[in-house]
Parts: C-alpha cells; sequence; structure tokens
C-alpha cells in the first residue's frame, strides 16, 4: 500500500513540473524565431559535400542570417542558425564556418561547435539556435 501511494505520489509530483506554457521556456532574446523550409538535393553539385561525413554546407540566405547543416554520419545531420546567439543581431554577429567552428566577428570572439552548438570560445549563456533536419531518400529538409 505503502508503495502504491509513493508510486502515485512521484507521478503527480512529475505531471505537476511539466509545463505546456512555451512562457515558462528561457528563449533566447536575441535571436527571433522565423520559419523556413530549406530543402538540399544531395545529387546537385552544390551540395555534394554533404554526401560525405564530416562536411558542411552553410548558406546565408535563409533563417536570420544564415544556415549551417553538417553531415555527421550520413544518416544523421545537425543545422543550426548562423547567427550568434550571445549578441543582439549586428553586423558583427553572423558567424563564419571554419572546418566545424563557427565563429563571430565581433570582440569578444565567440566560437561555435557546429555538431553541437556549444560555445567553445569567447562567453555567453546560449548555444546556437538549433533547426531539424529530416533526411528523404537523397534530399535534406531543414526547417523550423
Amino acid at each position: 500500500m505503502i508503495q502504491k501511494l509513493c508510486s502515485l505520489l512521484m507521478l503527480l509530483l512529475l505531471l505537476n513540473s511539466c509545463s505546456t506554457n512555451a512562457d515558462d521556456r528561457i528563449d533566447n532574446p536575441n535571436l527571433i524565431n522565423v520559419s523556413f523550409r530549406l530543402n538540399l538535393d544531395l545529387n546537385l553539385p552544390e551540395y555534394n559535400a554533404l554526401n560525405f561525413p564530416g562536411n558542411s554546407y552553410s548558406t546565408y540566405n535563409t533563417g536570420i542570417n544564415g544556415v549551417v547543416v553538417y553531415n555527421i554520419n550520413n544518416s544523421q545531420f545537425t543545422a543550426f542558425e548562423l547567427s550568434d546567439p550571445n549578441h543582439p543581431l549586428s553586423d558583427c554577429s553572423t558567424l563564419r564556418v571554419q572546418g566545424v567552428i563557427a565563429k563571430c566577428d565581433c570582440d569578444d570572439g565567440n566560437s561555435y561547435n557546429i555538431l553541437t552548438g556549444e560555445l567553445t570560445n569567447g562567453s555567453g549563456q546560449y548555444t546556437m539556435k538549433p533547426y531539424r533536419v529530416s533526411k528523404n531518400g537523397n534530399t535534406l529538409e531543414v526547417f523550423n
């Protein structure tokens, strides 16, 4: 009986701690939410690098300031916003990809890992803004 009561109490605590209210989440005040869909046909020469693990593709025409897509192992891909999440939008806050690092041109020298989105150098509390990636045949769809 005590075990059932404890289980019920734990379930109630768990349900109470979950929130469906989006206002309860800590959103990054520096980056706005934009809706987009980017389709990358891996048969086209422009996106050929994404057919091989360890390669990335960057575009500065989608998202807020751009999007980088990285091929982890041909079945897993990451995609992140190319705006420094720890700066308000400005001329220097667009990230430039060099290998697996995305660097900010602002004075603090923030840089981020494009596999995980984590800050690798500099200062700030936010990681890169992730986007969803779906692979269907030879097409990658990146979206928010």
